[in-house]
């Protein structure tokens, strides 16, 4: 539900309350259209007195992952010390952010300067461009909404040569398609055996993916 700046009634109170208990404002996703309605009103408005509804399915996207709607906050600074960064994108990330990384590019007058881009969920997105303001030299931020696509994913205990090491797992149409040890864990056991951290590394993960029934 948003103000489009008519001043008359056009939805009854009751129907805004189902709309915004059953409904999430967001763009329209990809769907299967299945069928398209109109109804038309009597009042006379500055505007075409229409109301349009598209029935569908959502577009699958079967077992590779899953969708979601976030929004991006992201700004270019050019005038800032490298310092700043590492406590700004702590502050992010306790604001909501999902991700946070810089990107070099280079701008106007061949300066080099950094986009940073913030991914957040639609309601946190005010709170980052806000933050972005009171802690940055940044004099504009662009927001975007934006679709997500995620494997499915999901973290798991895995009996090895060194005991139990947990993984993250992912998988793509229900087969494992990154296998990845806990890092730390790994640190810890090469540390223990004085091997390097690569070696322990692979060999885990490999022992991971037998297990799992993936080739190695």
């Amino acid at each position: 539900l948003c103000d489009n700046g008519i001043r008359a009634e056009l939805v009854t109170p009751t129907g805004a309350a189902i709309l915004a208990g059953v409904a999430t404002a967001a763009a329209l996703p990809p769907i299967t259209l299945e069928r398209v309605g109109w109804g038309a009103g009597t009042r006379e408005l500055p505007v075409p007195n229409l109301l349009r509804v598209l029935v569908g399915e959502a577009a699958a996207v079967g077992e590779t992952g899953e969708t979601e709607t976030l929004a991006t906050v992201e700004t270019t600074i050019d005038d800032m010390s490298p310092q700043l960064y590492e406590p700004l994108m702590d502050r992010l990330f306790e604001a909501g952010a999902l991700d946070v990384y810089l990107t070099p590019v280079v701008m106007k007058k061949s300066r080099p300067g950094v986009v940073l881009t913030a991914l957040a969920a639609p309601d946190r997105a005010a709170r980052l461009a806000e933050l972005l303001f009171r802690e940055t030299t940044t004099l504009g931020v662009r927001v975007a909404e934006v679709r997500r696509v995620r494997l499915l994913r999901e973290m798991v205990e895995i009996e090895t040569s060194w005991g139990r090491v947990p993984f993250k797992v992912s998988r793509l149409r229900g087969r494992a398609t990154t296998v990845t040890p806990e890092f730390d864990v790994v640190r810890r056991i090469a540390q223990a055996e004085g091997r390097p951290v690569r070696e322990v590394l692979d060999a885990v993960r490999e022992e991971g993916r037998r297990t799992l029934g993936e080739p190695a």
